[in-house]
């Protein structure tokens, strides 16, 4: 499985409306997606920090998911707010 954690970090009102406009969508859209076991995107204490979470059943799902990612309106949107994510391989 691969696993992704991390946080979206807002640095303005505007960049944290785009990500209320759009969020929704992208959360809906991926969990949709072959291989994804759980997605989630939640506003921290910080209403500029939203903390992500998501796990594919493998590489390949995790891989289509970011080809798709790239051509969604989540990111046509969301592409210049910062992230800091890690992704790993974990066990089943």
């Amino acid at each position: 499985m691969i696993r992704l954690t991390g946080h979206l970090l807002c640095a303005s009102a505007e960049e944290l409306a785009i990500v209320q406009a759009h969020v929704g969508e992208h959360i809906r859209l991926t969990q949709q997606e072959p291989g994804c076991l759980s997605f989630e995107v939640v506003q921290t204490e910080d209403p500029m920090v939203w903390e992500v979470r998501e796990t594919f059943k493998t590489r390949a799902d995790f891989d289509a998911h970011q080809i798709r990612t790239r051509a969604s309106e989540w990111f046509a949107q969301s592409k210049d707010i910062p992230r800091a994510f890690r992704v790993e391989e974990i066990a089943d």
